[in-house]
């Protein structure tokens, strides 16, 4: 399938996001913030930082969806049903497996998390039976799962019943006890199957018989509607989140409009960064040939390599860090402030494109190794 340098430039970006908040996740520990971030404990330069990287899960699993409904116009229903449902099972055995290892550095780890890898797998499976639905069909899901699913905010089902694992793994985030094994549902799945599906309808935007100037029309509608549909939502303080406060002091105040809660994702998170994504989607379009663009293509076209590659480079210089010069936060190595953060992030993008930009051109040369594809 011929790549679309947009889509891979937006999925590169968000990746490099990806990138700061693991970084923030590996060298910050010692200042963890909450989901909604507290702002009265977390200052602004910290809330920000994690603000902009919420763009990251939500548009990597709208392009996931995206990406399946160009796969199937390439080959055919039955073939994109085949292809989500394997390599949903493959991500789901990665994150259990590799991504685990590489995020505690010991295996078995204490407790299994189950991250965006495991939830992006288990909405491909999900995609994979959905997609021999009717188009409105989907969309109609997509919709009112990501729309409503506020509505079973407080709806907690307790660990004696037998629906306490499979809501957990839809909606409730928790840990379970397994057998002796401790696994934390860290990404419910049913909010981001909405996302999946929302960008599978999107698809048609993309079809050979539409003018390019039809998806960008829609890429512009749909992301300025969405970021108005959000402040007037959010600015109501009714739904789609927990509501925001006045503080009475302007910065804190924004930063308590701003915080959103990912895990899982609100309603609000959802529609502001998705609107955010397609206005993004919409630059990159405009400007393929701009070097920069360019670039973060090179990280889009290898998405799951650059993935494992990242956290196994992180896992190797906090070993490293820790070994030489001891933890200096409590238990934790971890950097001085997030001025650091960003110096970090910037060195290993720079760094981490070279590997990646050749694996993204190996893997394009060589089509017929069908593992590639998987990475």
């Amino acid at each position: 399938m011929r790549r679309i340098k947009s889509i891979d430039s937006l999925r590169g970006f968000v990746m490099i996001l990806m990138l700061l908040d693991h970084v923030r996740e590996t060298f910050f520990l010692h200042l963890q913030v909450s989901d909604p971030v507290d702002v009265f404990l977390t200052s602004p330069e910290l809330f920000y930082t994690r603000f902009i990287t919420f763009i990251c899960a939500p548009v990597f699993i709208y392009l996931t969806g995206l990406s399946a409904w160009l796969y199937m116009k390439k080959n055919s229903r039955v073939e994109a049903s085949k292809f989500l449902l394997k390599r949903g099972i493959f991500l789901v055995a990665l994150e259990i497996t590799i991504i685990n290892f590489l995020w505690s550095g010991q295996y078995p780890p204490d407790m299994f998390f189950l991250q965006v890898i495991w939830c992006i797998g288990l909405c491909m499976v999900v995609l994979s039976l959905m997609i021999y639905l009717q188009y409105w069909m989907i969309l109609s899901m997509g919709i009112v799962i990501v729309c409503g699913h506020n509505f079973f905010l407080n709806f907690n089902v307790l660990s004696e019943s037998i629906f306490h694992i499979p809501w957990a793994i839809l909606y409730q985030r928790e840990v379970i006890e397994f057998s002796g094994i401790a696994i934390r549902t860290s990404y419910p799945v049913l909010p981001w199957i909405g996302v999946i599906a929302l960008g599978y309808t999107s698809g048609i935007w993309f079809s050979k018989n539409k003018f390019p100037s039809y998806k960008k029309r829609k890429m512009l509608i749909y992301g300025l509607a969405g970021i108005f549909i959000f402040f007037v939502i959010r600015f109501i303080n009714i739904y789609g989140d927990y509501a925001w406060v006045n503080t009475g002091e302007f910065s804190m105040t924004i930063m308590s409009f701003l915080s959103l809660t990912k895990y899982p994702p609100s309603f609000m998170f959802n529609l502001l960064t998705l609107s955010l994504g397609l206005l993004i989607l919409l630059f990159f379009e405009k400007f393929q040939s701009n070097k920069f663009v360019n670039i973060l293509s090179q990280f889009g076209a290898a998405p799951m390599f650059f993935y494992i590659l990242h956290l196994l480079v992180l896992l190797i210089i906090y070993k490293t860090c820790y070994f030489l010069l001891g933890p200096n936060q409590g238990e934790y190595f971890s950097f001085p402030n997030v001025k650091s953060l960003w110096i970090a992030h910037i060195l290993l993008s720079i760094i981490l494109y070279y590997p990646t930009k050749w694996f993204a051109q190996y893997k394009q040369a060589n089509k017929k190794i069908k593992w590639l594809k998987y990475f």
